[in-house]
């Protein structure tokens, strides 16, 4: 009999170890159940994510605060993420999937409870940063196990289904807040109560998952994130369009609910969380509806919509309309949904498990960068010129940024 010692957190029993001329592993080895359990552990976490979304206005009322400190507690989040991705991903690779995920989840609970007790803004900034590293942990180490535990057969399936959990999380956040917002005078220790129990869940199912050992990668020094040698090329084209359709969507996230209450004279936290759950609807429709698709034309699509979602925000400002405004929403979410499926899928075919999960952080790290300098960048400027023209600054640089994508992709991204 022989037992190993394996990197997924346990310890394996093998009566008869396989001879060196074993077939290779099949579906069968990787029970389907297994990747869409890790599915569900990202997605009740991402849940969280965006639960505040349709509350910063009812907090902004409570507590006091301006556009800009919004946009602050919004950018906690990322840098939480941020943090999370530089170490997450390598500790994962090397020490196994379990053991990293399951304190990353833990700061989820942590986080939830404190927004259900948040009286300042001291403690929005400690929920979301906790919230950040949750974020970060689950959409490097969590996305790598849905590859992982889907197997070599089912890597293009599993690799839809790391992208399309988060987003699918972020959508029923907002929903969820907005629609408790809507029918209660006070929703939001109701709200974070249902997020409490989704991430617990979570945790429990992480938990008692058994995870394959990680195969061989390339071993190195801890340090900043990286990848093997002969994946650069994928990995910029796919952080080239996915960062800006992280801006466009950090934008609905944190000045969304601000411009339509003030701008534009929409004050339903319903509006504001509907648009939010339809952009995330977006993000993980489109996924399944171009799956098929080769993955350079998949992030070609990303920067094209992202360039609409910008010239629908910056029409909703000049003209002051509300339906413009909500369409940028999935718009948005659509070029996200794009651009993270095209980067997921280049990674989950070339990159090896043993560094998968380091180079999941390191494409989610350059996106989220992006979009949380943006988010601050933005409310900066509209406290500083005004709603109008802080807002037409930024679809202008954002306009800008999703055509260098494209073009990067168009001319540097081989085909296939």
């Amino acid at each position: 009999m022989h037992f190993a010692v394996d990197r997924s957190g346990g310890v394996e029993c093998h009566p008869n170890p396989k001879p060196s001329g074993a077939l290779s592993p099949s579906s069968q080895d990787f029970p389907a159940y297994r990747m869409w359990a890790a599915a569900w552990a990202v997605t009740a976490v991402f849940a969280l994510s965006n639960a505040t979304q349709p509350l910063y206005v009812r907090w902004q009322d409570e507590i006091g605060f301006s556009a800009s400190t919004i946009t602050v507690i919004f950018a906690v989040y990322i840098g939480g993420m941020l943090g999370a991705l530089l170490v997450a991903g390598q500790l994962s690779d090397r020490y196994g999937r379990k053991p990293v995920l399951l304190p990353g989840i833990a700061c989820g609970l942590v986080a939830a409870a404190l927004f259900a007790l948040a009286d300042s803004v001291a403690m929005l900034l400690v929920a979301r940063f906790l919230g950040g590293v949750a974020g970060g942990t689950t959409i490097s180490v969590g996305a790598a196990a849905i590859v992982d535990l889907g197997g070599p057969e089912r890597r293009r399936r599993a690799s839809l289904l790391a992208s399309v959990a988060p987003v699918l999380g972020a959508a029923i956040g907002p929903l969820l807040a907005g629609g408790f917002s809507e029918l209660l005078a006070q929703p939001i220790r109701p709200v974070f109560s249902v997020v409490f129990a989704s991430i617990l869940s979570a945790f429990v199912v992480v938990a008692l998952l058994r995870f394959p050992p990680l195969g061989e990668g390339q071993p190195r020094r801890f340090g900043m994130p990286r990848i093997p040698a002969g994946n650069g090329l994928n990995l910029a084209a796919g952080i080239a369009v996915f960062a800006p359709s992280m801006a466009a969507t950090s934008f609905v996230l944190s000045l969304g609910p601000s411009v339509l209450s003030k701008l534009l004279g929409v004050t339903s936290p319903l509006v504001a969380g509907g648009s939010a759950c339809l952009m995330f609807i977006a993000a993980s429709g489109v996924q399944f509806a171009v799956r098929g698709l080769a993955v350079r034309r998949l992030l070609l699509l990303g920067a094209a919509t992202t360039l609409a979602a910008t010239v629908s925000t910056a029409l909703a400002v000049d003209l002051s309309s509300e339906i413009l405004l909500i369409a940028a929403a999935p718009l948005a979410g659509a070029a996200q949904g794009l651009a993270q499926l095209g980067g997921f899928t280049l990674i989950g075919l070339h990159v090896p498990s043993g560094n998968r999960a380091e180079a999941m952080a390191l494409f989610s790290f350059g996106g989220y960068l992006v979009g949380g300098l943006s988010a601050v960048a933005t409310g900066v400027l509209v406290d500083a010129y005004g709603q109008a023209n802080g807002m037409t600054v930024f679809a202008a640089a954002l306009g800008v940024a999703a055509l260098v994508g494209a073009l990067f992709v168009r001319f540097k991204l081989p085909r296939g």
